[in-house]
């Protein structure tokens, strides 16, 4: 019979960190231990539960399935005392916790400053941004490993909640020297003999030219794919071409003179923010705060930041 009462909270830390970073090696160094000790730990735990929890192969952890059950109800288990802490904390009248969220690369230019204000208003909560692409955003959604997820075009899909959070304009740039800089009302299909500057396939803004491509007699005389919003930036900076981005990923670009927006027709595009989660997924209070400070002072900070174009 497994007595799973048996294992201590400390042995379930340890499995769950090693089963998440996939490392004895990193599990060891988050939490300060040893590896003689990591490892004594999860084999008194494998011992109670009585089934293997993990196959190693060389230095990579996978999980069995057994392994997989144990490390949700970890999360259950861990999920459940974050949410009796910030209930005891809302019974003092603070808020104390942790906040993991994932975003996609064009929010690091609005999401750290949201950020600072939400811990400067609730210095209890401990908050971890991992900005990433779309792809990968995605890919931790799938798997539930963050708190909340910033996304651009939200995926489709009956097993995600999509709140709207904030219009996104995309628009095209170029540097000021371009000739058509000054021109307005430009018909897109002036733009086919631009060379054309893009995200790599797997980002939001890849998604917008893409539509702006599909059914459609166009294409554009040429075309370079970069791994970032700052190469893209650069590139067009430097003359190499034009492209495309959200309007929040060129804000000091645009106030020092270095791009311009071109007056398309059609753009901006207006693509959305959206905050997602997993259905099913019982928020934490934390997390909860979070999503109530967005969608309201983290909204009106946001748009404060938005530079104006001039048309």
């Amino acid at each position: 019979m497994i007595r799973i009462r048996n294992a201590t909270f400390r042995q379930l830390q340890v499995f769950e960190a090693i089963a998440r970073n996939s490392s004895f090696t990193v599990a060891a160094e988050e939490l300060h231990l040893t590896q003689p000790t990591l490892s004594m730990q999860v084999k008194k735990l494998t011992g109670i539960v009585g089934l293997p929890l993990y196959n190693q192969i060389g230095k990579k952890i996978y999980l069995t399935e057994v392994g997989e059950e144990l490390l949700k109800t970890c999360k259950s288990v861990f999920d459940s005392l974050a949410d009796f802490q910030m209930t005891i904390s809302d019974m003092q009248g603070i808020k104390q916790g942790n906040l993991r969220i994932a975003g996609v690369t064009t929010a690091e230019y609005f999401a750290p400053r949201i950020l600072g204000s939400f811990c400067k208003k609730y210095p209890g909560i401990n908050v971890a941004l991992e900005v990433i692409n779309r792809e990968r955003v995605l890919e931790r959604l799938e798997q539930n490993l963050d708190d909340i997820y910033i996304v651009g075009q939200a995926p489709t899909g009956a097993e995600i909640h999509r709140i709207p959070f904030l219009a996104n304009p995309v628009v095209v740039l170029a540097p000021p020297s371009h000739p058509l800089a000054n021109e307005r009302d430009i018909p897109v299909k002036a733009l086919e003999q631009e060379n054309f500057i893009m995200r790599e396939p797997g980002c939001g803004t890849y998604g917008s030219i893409s539509r702006l491509l599909k059914n459609r007699d166009f294409c554009f005389k040429g075309s370079m794919e970069l791994g970032s919003n700052e190469a893209v930036k650069q590139a067009v900076i430097g003359g190499l071409g034009i492209s495309m981005l959200s309007v929040y990923a060129l804000t000091h670009e645009l106030q020092a003179g270095e791009l311009v927006v071109l007056d398309v027709q059609g753009f901006p595009i207006e693509d959305q923010w959206y905050l997602c989660y997993p259905k099913g997924k019982q928020l934490s209070m934390v997390a909860q705060v979070f999503l109530e400070y967005m969608l309201n002072e983290g909204r009106e900070l946001t748009l404060q930041s938005l530079p104006v174009l001039d048309r």
